[in-house]
């Protein structure tokens, strides 16, 4: 009896904390649902929509390095494998594009998937600009939304330097997104 209630109120622990989770994303909270998913990923690693709402969240949230679990052990079912893709592209632009900025390693040759979210845009249209001379910044245009405009550049801290994207609707900032 006691281990029928025991795992009952284990049963209920876990879906009260995936609930919390899905409340907090649909109320764009992205950031506590990565810190969330990733303070519970080794007790839920198997449940690929938990996985997956974690992974999620810390996209939204730009914690791009955590996809990298999620990308391991989504394999289960067709959708579970899409996103485990999804945030494998993310991840490798994103590493991609930091040693191209820092190293000057070169990418116009790549032949990538690409995604729609900010970083595989602006990665795709780094890519193209071929080989070129190290700038302070780059300036890109949105080939689908001409106010849309994208400012990537790194950012020197004390300890890493870091890779901004900043997002512009005409001259206006929408979002600063910052990776390292």
């Amino acid at each position: 009896m006691k281990l029928l209630i025991l795992l009952l109120f284990i049963t209920t622990l876990y879906a009260d904390i995936k609930e919390k989770m899905f409340t907090l994303y649909q109320n764009k909270e992205y950031e506590k649902v990565c810190t969330m998913g990733f303070d519970n990923l080794k007790r839920y690693k198997r449940d690929e929509e938990f996985v997956s709402l974690y992974a999620f969240a810390c996209l939204n949230s730009d914690y791009i390095d955590r996809l990298a679990v999620p990308s391991a052990v989504l394999k289960f079912s067709e959708e579970a494998r899409a996103n485990a893709a999804y945030f494998s592209v993310i991840l490798m632009q994103k590493k991609l594009l930091y040693h191209s900025l820092l190293d000057g390693y070169e990418l116009s040759e790549l032949k990538l998937p690409t995604t729609d979210y900010v970083l595989s845009k602006v990665f795709d249209l780094y890519a193209k600009l071929d080989k070129h001379k190290k700038r302070p910044f780059y300036l890109f245009e949105d080939p689908k939304d001409k106010k849309l405009t994208y400012k990537l550049y790194l950012a020197k801290d004390y300890r890493i330097t870091k890779m901004v994207i900043e997002e512009f609707y005409d001259t206006m900032l929408i979002k600063r997104h910052i990776y390292w």
